[in-house]
């Protein structure tokens, strides 16, 4: 590539230098990042003779910020505290009695602080957007609050207080099980009509509107807790007022689910969801562990992005996603880190490759003929699903994207004396010392300078405080 002459940045503009960036193309060197007063890249250019005079150089090597697709903040507070049996056979389906008490609890006061502490975490491990999965909407009793998205635009403050990019999917839940089962005294808080719903997503959406940094859509939770008339009405409300927005759905995480989908519908869950509704790329199918052959291809043709949660499927007992034949298949996916039990996308995508491995008992299964480094095909193919799943402009550095980076530490034992090219594989399939997360920019705003978020202190200092009063802190 020719260089480019070391001209100043427009006037007008915000400007980073790197000497290495990681564009859509790959690893480039001398990189000028320019962005405007709302956060977005006005201009990504590769070559520079010499940084430009003025302009800030970058720590180390840029990397485009990683989206988390799939998240239930108030979960982060739960985290380390169903790790005992609790009962003869100990199951995801346990693990929900515990983790029902723990929503119980759930004050609007205590959603903020966790979701703030937990999106600080989320961006000093490299995190820049987060689809926000919100199902907890009401009082304990079930009774909405006067403000009907109270909790909704709690997660919505948190989020643009700490500073990272939100898409809020409010959650339709109806029902305990297949066949329209009336809802457990626990899932009270939970329930909504598809009316209700789109009521709430209207009041979040007049109250917090939209912008670069916040999207909002819609999450059913999973066939087995709405119905498909319910589903139907859902995004017909959708998209009469937010047309195009996300659609997020639980799917086929569990074999029980599998099998009352098929006493129910007479079908497995993707292949009814595929047969029965238009899914595309604005859908988000979640977790879909159990799926058979004809169901992975169809699933992979549809367009939809499949949402992996490798660290929760491992600690929930789930199972394995039939990675391989999916992306073969052409699939989509990004990842999530789901109930929080790890928030670093590093290990996510550590954990994907891992499973396979140990399934097939082969080594960097999911690598490709194109793109041998693993490291390197999973981050580009989660950066692109994530971006899809957050139906926000984000995911890689480039003009008219959102200004999300990480910058990474040169002197990390993954990256330094290493060629670029094997940096990403340092950084993914090595664990050692502190985290190469050095800087993290979100929106344009550095909001993790040299490992520290500037609001960690206080904010933590409120998490540690609100956990001591939870029953069992």
């Amino acid at each position: 590539m020719a260089a480019v002459p070391a001209t100043p940045a427009t006037p007008a503009t915000h400007a980073l230098f790197a000497r290495d960036a990681w564009l859509p193309d790959g690893w480039q060197r001398n990189v000028l990042l320019e962005w405007d007063e709302h956060g977005t890249l006005s201009a990504v250019t590769a070559g520079h003779a010499i940084p430009p005079a003025g302009i800030a150089q970058a720590a180390g090597p840029v990397l485009p910020g990683m989206p988390n697709l799939h998240s239930h903040a108030f979960q982060r507070a739960l985290a380390g505290l169903t790790e005992y049996r609790a009962s003869a056979s100990d199951t995801f389906w346990s693990w929900r009695d515990l983790m029902y008490r723990h929503a119980a609890q759930i004050t609007p006061e205590g959603l903020s602080v966790i979701a703030r502490w937990l999106y600080i975490e989320m961006l000093k491990a490299g995190y820049t957007s987060v689809c926000e999965f919100h199902y907890v909407h009401h009082m304990a009793d079930g009774q909405p609050y006067p403000q009907l998205a109270a909790l909704a635009e709690c997660v919505v403050d948190a989020a643009q207080a700490s500073g990272i990019g939100l898409t809020l999917l409010p959650v339709l839940y109806q029902y305990s099980g297949f066949g329209r089962q009336a809802p457990r005294a626990e899932q009270q808080r939970f329930l909504n009509s598809p009316e209700r719903l789109l009521r709430l997503l209207d009041e979040a959406g007049r109250a917090r509107p939209p912008h670069g940094g916040l999207r909002y859509g819609v999450a059913p939770h999973s066939l087995r807790a709405v119905s498909a008339e319910s589903l139907q009405a859902l995004l017909a409300g959708l998209d009469a007022h937010w047309p195009g927005a996300p659609v997020h759905l639980h799917i086929a995480e569990q074999q029980a689910e599998v099998e009352a989908c098929l006493a129910t519908y007479g079908a497995r869950p993707v292949q009814w969801l595929l047969e029965h509704f238009p899914v595309d790329a604005r859908w988000c199918l979640v977790h879909a562990t159990h799926l058979e052959a004809s169901e992975v291809t169809a699933l992979a043709r549809s367009g939809a992005c499949a949402g992996l949660c490798p660290s929760t499927e491992a600690n929930l007992g789930d199972g394995v996603f039939a990675a391989l034949a999916y992306l073969e298949a052409g699939g989509r996916f990004g990842i999530g880190s789901d109930s929080h039990i790890c928030v670093d996308w590093r290990s996510e995508l550590r954990l994907l490759e891992y499973a396979q491995r140990l399934v097939r008992q082969q080594r960097n299964v999911l690598a490709s003929s194109n793109t041998p480094e693993v490291a390197e095909r999973l981050y580009r193919a989660a950066l692109e699903g994530g971006a899809r799943a957050t139906g926000r402009a984000v995911g890689a550095l480039a003009p008219g994207l959102r200004a999300d980076w990480i910058v990474l530490d040169p002197d990390h034992p993954g990256v330094a004396e290493r060629a670029p090219r094997h940096w990403l594989s340092g950084i993914v399939f090595g664990e050692h010392g502190a985290t190469p997360v050095r800087d993290v920019y979100a929106g344009g705003r550095k909001v993790v300078d040299n490992r520290q978020h500037c609001d960690e202190g206080q904010v933590y200092a409120e998490y540690r405080a609100m956990l001591a009063r939870l029953p069992g802190g």
